[in-house]
């Protein structure tokens, strides 16, 4: 009697141990089958039996599946199906809620012995639920050809791993539908920014139209800004939506793109950009790329006149990260220079300036005027956090 005692001690001190150890398993888990695999193998070496199995509810069929299991043949798992009525323990605990032990299945009056346990010579068996918020799952069952008696503390045993296997799976389902929520708002954010891409490029179409279509050359060169500055928006969109992260846009590969677009527009000078690849927030690309289009168009206008002695040249487009962890954009050329006394935070007269000007405070920018051959305009953006 001395030596029972602490031998039952030691048993239950092994099982919390092993239950423990299991829990950050479950918390850790991504996959359901290897969780419940595990628990199995786990529930079996603390209770010291031969078998172990967890049993998934069919509802269609009105059935339990044995979904993974310790000392079955490997016919069984994936495979065997146990009857879910009343008149089978493992049904019994499903439908009731209530844990089942039968220490002598081959005088038990409450339950039939199912195939699968008979075939194996199963003489007792002890099953508790499976459960959470969403539902009941299935059955944990543990099962023994030797003699003995499974008792109360074994279920508390049971039901500590069924549990902990309850909720990594409610956690698991949640997880799984939040990644379901969130690929259809990615699906629906590219599919607006396509949209948005398109119905801007009809937008733009309409303004060429227009110009086309007007001898007055005041409102052609209104009509073409405008159109430059919808098309500067459409690339921004453009981009978007082929961003594997709809949240951030490739900063350089987005500026190579909207350069190339002003290329076209540029006559004989060359457009270059040089930039780095950085993440650049999606909510920033809409207003920066305004501000790189405005200058650019403006450098395209009056950089270079036709009759000055130079009238070809390069305009730049440079993005770099600050030594601040900011950003530093530039546009820049070697043309005939800015008004002597130029400052772009009191150029009024300029509907360009205007606009650079608002984009820069929309961009939580400074903007700068660096001296030099030409002009270069500096934007400094600060870090966000």
């Amino acid at each position: 009697m001395t030596d029972t005692i602490p031998q039952a001690l030691a048993i239950r001190l092994r099982q919390q141990a092993i239950l423990s150890d299991f829990g950050v398993e479950a918390l850790r888990a991504t996959e359901l089958l290897p969780l419940l695999q595990r628990a199995t193998e786990l529930c079996a070496e603390g209770m010291k039996a031969e078998f172990c199995k967890a049993l998934e509810y069919h509802q269609a069929q009105d059935c339990l599946m044995v979904c993974a299991g310790v000392g079955w043949g490997a016919d069984v798992v994936g495979k065997a199906i146990v009857g879910a009525d009343l008149a089978s323990p493992a049904g019994f605990a499903m439908k009731t809620g209530r844990p089942v032990i039968s220490n002598h299945l081959e005088n038990e009056t409450r339950f039939r012995t199912p195939e699968l346990m008979a075939a194996h010579g199963v003489r007792r068996a002890i099953n508790v639920l499976i459960s959470n918020r969403d539902g009941h799952y299935g059955v944990l069952e543990v099962d023994d050809t030797r003699e003995g008696v499974f008792g109360e503390a074994d279920i508390a045993f049971m039901q500590g791993f069924a549990n902990l296997v309850g909720g990594a799976i409610e956690r698991q389902r949640a997880e799984a539908r939040l990644k379901a929520a969130l690929e259809r708002q990615d699906l629906l954010t590219r599919e607006m920014s396509h949209r948005v891409k398109n119905s801007l490029a009809v937008v733009a179409g309409l303004l060429s139209l227009q110009g086309r279509g007007t001898e007055n050359e005041d409102v052609k060169r209104a009509l073409a800004d405008a159109q430059s500055r919808v098309e500067a928006i459409a690339q921004v969109h453009d981009q978007l939506w082929r961003q594997p992260d709809v949240t951030t846009i490739d900063l350089a590969a987005f500026l190579e793109a909207l350069c190339a677009s002003l290329q076209v527009s540029a006559g004989p000078h060359k457009l270059v950009c040089r930039a780095e690849t950085l993440a650049l927030s999606a909510d920033l690309a809409v207003p920066l790329g305004l501000f790189v289009n405005e200058l650019v168009t403006n450098a395209i206008k009056y950089a270079y006149p036709a009759d000055a002695a130079d009238a070809l040249g390069e305009i730049r487009v440079e993005a770099s990260a600050a030594a601040d962890g900011g950003l530093l954009v530039a546009i820049a050329d070697d043309g005939v220079g800015l008004p002597e006394g130029f400052d772009p935070a009191t150029a009024r007269k300029s509907l360009g300036m205007r606009i650079v000007n608002n984009l820069a405070r929309q961009l939580e920018g400074t903007l700068s005027v660096v001296p030099g051959k030409g002009a270069r305009f500096e934007l400094r953006m600060m870090p966000r956090g």
